[in-house]
């Protein structure tokens, strides 16, 4: 797999994302829904966190200690509207890019280590390429999540699929029906 031409396509798909969230108000961004992470806020941060958080991974990054999601530079708590979030994961996306351009060997095993607020220690190992495609499938899943929430707004949702952000297409040599 060539995690930065998956990486690129899911950007553009994102940018249309943002384009259906940019115009809601903070009141529709947090509005519960009775599925997914509940919220459009959480949806989107859960989304842009995990890509932070394994990129790190692969890049062998220690953690903050203790380990905690809410202290993140993309949370609830920094990111409380979806501008800060869209400025958060712009900076952070050059750095996911390069992250993924920089593996050269996808059975690298990493290995991280989370210091937990109880004291604990939890070691995680992963392949830089299982970390990478993690980054690249936890968006998509996620995504459609949001584009449900986005649909119950009446936003037309759709076609973010990553076929549509890389082939190219045309009519055939010779006219219409060659």
């Amino acid at each position: 797999m060539n995690f930065v031409r998956v990486y690129d396509a899911q950007s553009r798909a994102r940018e249309k994302l943002f384009d259906w969230i940019r115009p809601l108000s903070q009141e529709q961004y947090v509005q519960p829904f009775p599925f997914g992470l509940r919220t459009l806020q959480a949806t989107m941060i859960e989304i842009a966190g995990t890509e932070l958080y394994h990129a790190m991974r692969i890049r062998g990054e220690r953690f903050p200690e203790p380990y905690d999601w809410e202290r993140w530079s993309i949370s609830q708590a920094t990111c409380p509207a979806f501008a800060d979030l869209e400025a958060a994961w712009r900076w952070q996306m050059p750095q996911t890019r390069a992250t993924l351009a920089a593996i050269t060997e996808p059975a690298r095993v990493m290995e991280t280590r989370l210091v937990l607020p109880d004291g604990g220690v939890r070691v995680l190992t992963a392949a830089q390429g299982d970390l990478a495609a993690q980054v690249l499938l936890h968006e998509v899943h996620h995504r459609a999540q949001a584009m449900a929430m986005l649909r119950q707004f009446g936003i037309a949702a759709q076609d973010l699929d990553f076929i549509d952000y890389i082939q190219e297409s045309g009519p055939a040599e010779g006219g219409a029906g060659a």
